[in-house]
């Protein structure tokens, strides 16, 4: 699990490795990821945007972006917690996620970035 502070928002991440599968005639490889963002501050926050880059083993980059998580943009307030699931494709048994949130503060009024941790995506079957 790696985990980081940011404006007193905690981002927790952890990872599994699904399974790999051939699409178009390469191996894919399928990676879960479960993050819990834990408001840590005195004001209550919203979700508005994701930024991820997604990253490979062979020297592949993915840049998503986009409204809320999984279709949802969560207000959380003080001490309170939002787990979600989420997945990527690599072509490689090996990569790494970092990015951020793009969040507001609801007593400021002001947006935020709240940084999401890189993390690795390992196959089980290639970790020596």
């Amino acid at each position: 699990m790696v985990q980081q502070v940011t404006s007193g928002i905690k981002i927790s991440v952890v990872t599994s490795y699904e399974g790999s599968f051939y699409k178009n005639y390469k191996i894919q490889y399928a990676f879960g990821y479960e993050v819990t963002i834990e408001n840590q501050s005195k004001d209550s926050v919203q979700l508005n945007a994701r930024h991820w880059i997604i990253s490979d083993a062979l020297n592949n980059e993915e840049i998503v972006s986009g409204e809320g998580v999984i279709g949802k943009k969560p207000v959380l307030k003080p001490g309170e917690s939002y787990t979600y699931n989420s997945g990527c494709l690599l072509t490689s048994p090996f990569g790494a996620m970092q990015g951020h949130y793009s969040m507001v503060n609801f007593t400021t009024t002001k947006n935020f970035k709240v940084i999401i941790p890189s993390f690795k995506l390992s196959a089980t079957f290639a970790i020596n």
